[in-house]
């Protein structure tokens, strides 16, 4: 089984930045497909941002520019560095970890960026 602990997100203004972080409880970062999806009122769950084992990203076209993914393996650690925040970025945002396709989520941390 494996935790993943998020932290980092909080109320900003529109135009600010936050990092979120993503901590997995056991050394598996290195093979894991590391991604992060958000989840606004009313809505469903969207895919944010991905990073496969080999580093190779992907980016929502909504946050393309503004947002950056990465990871530290040694940490077991997975980030989201998220600039130039907009209001529609509102949402609890999710760490997902997949290991050869078996999926584990975080607990979700909010991002709140006001206007």
């Amino acid at each position: 089984q494996v935790q993943l602990v998020e932290s980092g997100g909080g109320l900003v203004q529109a135009g600010g930045s936050l990092r979120l972080s993503c901590a997995a409880s056991r050394n598996i970062f290195r093979v894991a497909v590391v991604g992060w999806y958000r989840q606004a009122p009313g809505k469903q769950r969207e895919l944010v941002a991905t990073q496969a084992s080999g580093g190779s990203t992907n980016y929502a076209d909504s946050v393309k520019g503004r947002f950056t993914i990465s990871r530290d393996n040694a940490k077991n650690t997975v980030y989201l560095q998220m600039n130039s925040l907009k209001p529609e970025d509102t949402a609890v945002y999710y760490c997902n970890l997949d290991i050869f396709g078996a999926g584990y989520w975080g607990q979700g941390t909010q991002v709140t960026v006001s206007s």
